[in-house]
Order: structure tokens, then sequence, then C-alpha cells
């Protein structure tokens, strides 16, 4: 049998003159160090931490004062300190360029069309930063938006920062609830919003919801124009304005920072509330931009004037690391709405006529394209893209090799994933390394990464849980509401001590990459087995009969069986003979521990609002046990399909 090969190979002048070869060389000469490879040099970015973010700051000239010291408790996870000394802005460091250059590109379907140049986001922000002020907003001040990802978003986001406030966002399809059950736990003075978003071709109205959630949080409300007619939303709410009249008493000047400590708070995230209100997980503007800066320029590449795009809304961390982009100077390609309106060549359409360098989207949307029947390679022009990204769930080895086969020949493929905790990637691409089927290249710089059996051993060769050992940038600030830190502990450092534990299932490769076999709290354990969900759907997502998956472990006759959903494609019933197709091939492509006990088809399968799907909810409804937070899901309805199921009785 003939080995396997890399899907893609990095090329000599990669390997020569990529962001990341400069940097390690750049590295060697300041620090006096010779490596012999990448593992060489991602090992000295681990062990000398400080030396390592000094070097990411220097090198990426970031804007502040950086301070003599590092690092302090660089030992301890919860009192370690990057640059205690240090001031900076985040605003400031992405608002560095200047002129007529397109720093935003928006399509909003195929509605909504346009671009703001590097200094028509400054004048925007700079009205925008008044304006804040004048409603007496200044540091440590929350600002929460229900936005569509659109450029005035972007503004708003600079503005706060540059004041040194704290931005939080969500995306205008969350229900009222779910948009209370956020912005209500962190006390916003100003609360924004748009007036109605496209969706397949549609105006969504949000008006009631705007006035509801206005009212309960007591704030005053700004109405963007986007769908809708902002000014009779506006005039409809008590103290409500439109984006024109907040910004009409002013006219844009030279912008001003309040450069504030390395750990002063940026972002309010929050985790996905599928099992209770959701966790306020607070990041710094210090690290998350050296963290970002690290991900561009570096592990993607990314160079000043590149176009770079996400396919994400404003509820999700990646909008939060695509709008750091503009950090290196990359135009940020920005979409909101459906990415299969009119049809599944939309975002194809947008890469071709903009040249995206990276195209960043998620495993089910890359799945979708293939269930389709799009074949972009032979229909675009793509021949400006070098890196296309994906996340939000384990992309499957059937998903790689598609990329491969049907949207680029010669791309890299960086399968990502970190998360909300750390708004970032605990393990990516990387420039200098192969591209192998099924797997992600390797750990971040500067970042411990490992797995861990439940011994607390490092472990080769055999699933466990995801860890870093030793302190990061980017670990949050604090959890909001949460004053002598016990919901920060108990999230990530319960199961070992000292050591960040992330909540995923994954597992070394020979090649030194890491395979993500789902979240750990919802692995199965037939027989005492540990088994990862993705190593299901892997194999039974490939068949063109299943359109989507969701698995479980039910609690049987003392012991865990395997329950799998399907959502079927259309005008497909589930057979005899299709379920014994799907068992076999599980049982052929993972192996016979993974063989669900029962397969039964579903009209829909319950998913957040970033569309991943959500095991646990549907866990705790097969057993009986009440949902705590539906509002966090897109289709909470979804979920009464499966309480009280007859085939699982037996």
């Amino acid at each position: 049998m003939q080995a396997e090969q890399p899907l893609w190979v990095p090329s000599p002048e990669i390997r020569a003159h990529s962001p990341m070869a400069e940097f390690i060389a750049w590295c060697s000469e300041r620090f006096g160090r010779t490596f012999a490879d990448y593992d060489a040099f991602h090992a000295w970015s681990v062990a000398e931490r400080g030396d390592f973010w000094t070097a990411v700051w220097e090198h990426c000239n970031v804007v502040g004062e950086r301070g003599a010291t590092a690092l302090v408790n660089g030992d301890r996870m919860l009192d370690a300190r990057f640059f205690p000394e240090a001031k900076l802005n985040f605003a400031e460091n992405l608002l560095r360029e200047t002129g007529d250059g397109d720093a935003l590109v928006f399509r909003g379907e195929d509605k909504v069309d346009y671009r703001l140049s590097w200094n028509d986001l400054r004048a925007l922000v700079s009205r925008l930063q008044q304006a804040l002020k004048a409603q007496g907003i200044g540091p440590g001040d929350r600002v929460a938006a229900m936005m569509p990802n659109m450029p005035e978003t972007i503004a708003l986001m600079l503005a706060t920062a540059s004041i040194g406030a704290i931005w939080s966002s969500c995306s205008p399809d969350f229900g009222e609830q779910g948009v209370l059950d956020r912005f209500g736990q962190i006390a916003p003075k100003l609360f924004i919003a748009c007036d109605g978003y496209w969706y397949n071709g549609k105006r969504q109205d949000v008006d009631a919801k705007v006035r509801a959630v206005s009212a309960s949080l007591a704030v005053p409300a700004l109405i963007i124009p986007y769908a809708g007619d902002s000014a009779a939303l506006a005039a409809s709410i008590a103290g409500g304005k439109t984006l024109g009249d907040f910004t009409a008493p002013f006219e844009a000047k030279t912008l001003t920072f309040e450069r504030l400590p390395f750990s002063h708070p940026l972002y309010v995230l929050f985790s996905s509330g599928t099992t209770g209100v959701p966790k306020c997980i607070v990041h710094s503007a210090g690290g998350t931009l050296l963290q970002h800066l690290k991900e561009h320029r570096f592990h993607c590449g990314l160079r000043r004037g590149e176009n770079l795009f996400y396919f994400t809304t404003c509820g999700w961390m990646m909008w939060n690391w695509l709008v750091s982009g503009l950090a290196v100077g990359a135009t940020l390609c920005l979409f909101d709405g459906s990415p299969f309106y009119p049809d599944g060549n939309v975002l194809f359409d947008y890469a071709a006529a903009e040249k995206f360098a990276v195209f960043g989207t998620s495993a089910k949307y890359i799945d979708a394209v293939r269930k389709g029947g799009f074949v972009p390679a032979k229909t675009h022009d793509l021949s400006t893209l070098r890196l296309l990204t994906s996340t939000g769930s384990p992309l499957s080895p059937e998903g790689f090799s598609f990329v491969y086969e049907g949207i680029k020949s010669d791309v890299q493929l960086a399968s990502i994933s970190g998360g909300t905790d750390i708004v970032s990637c605990f393990v990516l691409g990387n420039p200098l390394k192969p591209v192998w089927r099924g797997e992600i290249q390797g750990p971040g710089l500067g970042l411990a990464v490992d797995v861990w059996n439940d011994e607390g051993q490092s472990v080769r060769g055999e699933k466990g849980e995801l860890v870093c050992t030793k302190a990061f940038p980017s670990m949050p600030v604090m959890f909001w509401n949460d004053p002598e830190g016990a919901k920060y502990r108990a999230a990530y450092f319960e199961r070992f001590d000292n050591i960040w534990c992330h909540g995923d299932f994954a597992e070394w490769t020979e090649h030194g990459g890491i395979i993500i076999h789902g979240r750990s709290d919802a692995t199965l354990n037939p027989g005492g087995v540990r088994i990862g969900t993705a190593e299901i759907y892997n194999q039974v997502e490939q068949m063109e009969e299943v359109v989507e998956a969701l698995c479980i472990g039910q609690d049987w006759e003392d012991d865990v069986r395997v329950v799998l959903f399907v959502r079927l494609a259309s005008g497909i019933a589930l057979t005899d003979d299709l379920t014994k197709a799907i068992k076999n091939r599980i049982r052929i492509g993972a192996s016979p521990r993974h063989v669900p006990a029962k397969v039964i088809a579903v009209a829909d399968i319950p998913r957040t609002k970033s569309g991943k799907i959500v095991e646990l909810a549907v866990r705790d409804v097969v057993h009986g046990r009440p949902v705590k937070n539906k509002e966090a899901l897109a289709n909470p309805e979804a979920l009464d399909l499966f309480a009280g199921l007859e085939a699982l009785k037996n």
C-alpha cells in the first residue's frame, strides 16, 4: 500500500520568505539563538515566554510603552502577569494606516455593497469617539451592540476601545431573552442595534425586540441604519438616537487614544449558554492584541494590503479575531447574511471579485458546499487565495480532501481550534509545515499545548484532554460578576492543578499535529471506553443520504449506549438498509466500539447561533432534564423533537 502523502507542502519560497520564516530569523539574531527547525523555535517560544512575547511586540511594532518587565509569576497560571508596566490602546494599534486604500469592504447579501477607506474609517471613529464621550462613556464602561457584521460595527468597537470602554456584541438574530441574558449581566451604558437585517433575501424585522431590550436594560439606544427605518425606530425608544443624530454635532478631527494597562479589559465575550446563563468572559486589550498579531502575522502569513475574509457573525469570537487583521494593515472583507443566498456560489463570487488572500469559514460550511455539488475550483478564479481556514467544529478527513479537489489544489488548509475562552487558537496553521489529511498542523507559538490522560500524564498515540501547561497572554482577565474567581477556576483549573484544561478531547499525530475529537464533556463512554463524537460524524456525514448528525450517550441498563440522530436529505427515509449502511460505515471507518446502538431520524438538529450542534442539551432532553437556556440556540424548537421518543424506550 502506498504511504499517505501530505495534501500541501510549503514551497522553498514560503520556507525562506514567509512572515513566519522572517520572524524566526529575526529572533535568532535578536536573541543570539540558533533554531534547527520550527519545532525548536516553538520549544524556545514556550520555554522563554518573556523573550518570545517581547519579540512579538517588537517585530510587530506595537504602539505603546512596553515597560521593562515582560512576565511576572509565570509559573502560576492564575497569578501570571504579562507586561505589567505596559500602557497601550487596542484601537490605536488597529488604526495605524491612513490613505484612500480600502480598510473595509462590505456585502450584505445582494442588498448592500460598499467600502470604507482607511481615512473614511478613521474619520468615522473620530466622530463616534467624540459622541461616546459626550454620552458620558469612559474607561471601564460597557457598550453593548446587537449588530450585523458591517463596517459601522467595527467603527463603533474601535471608538469604544479608543476611550478605554469595554465592547460586547451579539448578532441581531438572537432572541430577546438571549440578548438580555448576555447584556443584562454587564450593565452597559449604551445599547446599539440595527433597524433590521437581511437573511436569505428577506428583511428581518427587529423593531419590537430592540424596543424591549432597550427598555429592560434601561439605557439609551443608538440605532444604525441598515435594512429598515432607523429614524422611526429611534423615535419609538426613550432616549433613542440614529447614527446621524449621534454624530451630527461632531466633525472628524485627530484621533486620541487612552493608553491603559496591558490587562485593561477590552471585550466581554459569552459562552454558548446552553447549560445555564452564559458566562461573561473578559479579555484584555494587550493579550488580545499580541495573540492576534502573532496568529495573523506569523501563523496566517498575513501581510499589509492583503484581503482577509472570515464568515462570521458578531456573536462569535471569530468576529473579534477578524477585526484584529486591521493591526497588520490588511483589508477586511465583511459579509452578513446567508452564505447560500441566492446559492452556494455567493462567498466564492465574493472571494474572486475581491481577490481574497485568506478565506475563513466553518467545517459545516465546507461540508455543505461539498454536499451541494459546488466545485469552485472549476467555476471561480481563486488564484490569489493562499490560505483557507476552518473552525467551529472538527473538519473531517473527507472535508480536507474536498478542499483540495473541489476548491483549490495548492491552497494551505489550516484547521484551527481554540475558542471564546481565549479569543484565539490553541492549535492552528503553520506555513512551514505540510498539511496532512484530517490533522491540525500544530500548536500556536508561545503556547505550551499538550494532551494528558486522566492521571495527568502527557500521552502520544492515545486520546486525552487538551491542556495548556503554562500561562499565556490571552487568558481571560476574569469572568464578570465573579469577584472571588470561583467560576473562572471551576471552568479551567478544577481538573488539573495549575493547568489549563480546555475541555477538548484530542490526540497528537505522528506528524506532530493535533486531531480534535470533540468536546470532552460530550465524549461517549460505552463500556467505559471514551469515544469522541467527531469520529462518528466524520464517517456518517460523508454519506450523501445524511445532511447532519448528532450523537449522545444514553444511560441504559447500568451502562451507556451510543445513540445517533440523523437529519436525512430531502426524499430519503431511514430504512433498515440505510440503518445497516450507516452502522457499517461507522464500523469500518472508525471501529466496532463506535457503532451506535440506535440510529434515529429527526427533522432538525439544534445548534447554537454560531452553528455548533448542542449534544449536551439533547442529552439533557433525552434524560428528562431541563435545558437551562434555550435562548442560546438558533433553533430551540428542534429540542422538542427529542423529548419522549419511543425509539429510545427499548
